[in-house]
């Protein structure tokens, strides 16, 4: 199972913009074929910090998710939201096997 880790900051003033936006795309992505799990996170202690938790059966599925139509639409819509650009960490899941 492939999975990506995507750390995002987001400005204050945008916080619910953000969580609206992520969870639209998450529930369009978890239709995807090869989708596993596609989590959105807060942080506790930061509320302007999210990690997007993204679990596919395959990185083939994982690249095809970036040329979805949602995927498109989420990234343009919070680009601007966005302190820094987000940083995606890919992984390998290893226990539950896939």
């Amino acid at each position: 199972m492939h999975v990506t880790l995507v750390n995002v900051s987001i400005k204050p003033e945008y916080i619910d913009a953000f969580i609206q936006a992520s969870c639209a795309n998450a529930a369009a992505s978890m239709c995807e074929p090869g989708n596993r799990r596609f989590d959105v996170l807060q942080s506790a202690e930061d509320l302007t910090q999210f990690v997007l938790y993204e679990a596919y059966a395959c990185e083939a599925d994982a690249k095809a998710h970036k040329d979805t139509t949602h995927y498109a639409t989420w990234r343009e819509t919070v680009e601007h939201m966005m302190v820094q650009p987000r940083q995606g960490t890919p992984f390998t899941a290893l226990c539950p096997e896939a």
